[in-house]
């Protein structure tokens, strides 16, 4: 589980490139993401906190982030603090050169 954490945390961070919030998922990681004001020193004034199963669940889409708030799973403080147009953190499909998607052999699509 912590490995998928840090690997979705990172992704968020790769998505949305900024330190204006902070998102913790104690205790698998934590990242800066959102462009906007840095900060420099002690807590940041954007902070995302919640737990592992449901950082997972906002990530994947089987968690809505209003759900999470007004359940308290999720702790969110800060004008920037709503990162929920950045969720679930969908996979995009790539096309892979010379390939068409399709499993079946050439002959057999016809």
């Amino acid at each position: 589980m912590t490995t998928a954490v840090r690997f979705t945390l990172e992704e968020l961070a790769d998505r949305a490139p900024g330190n204006s919030v902070e998102v913790r998922v104690p205790p698998a990681g934590a990242v800066q993401a959102v462009a906007g004001p840095r900060h420099t020193r002690g807590t940041p004034p954007n902070v995302v906190e919640t737990d592992p199963d449901t950082w997972l669940g906002l990530a994947t889409g089987v968690v809505a982030w209003a759900d999470a708030v007004a359940d308290g799973r999720v702790h969110a403080s800060g004008e920037r603090s709503d990162i929920s147009h950045l969720l679930p953190l969908t996979v995009e499909r790539r096309a892979v050169p010379g390939r068409s998607g399709d499993p079946r052999p050439p002959e057999a699509r016809g």
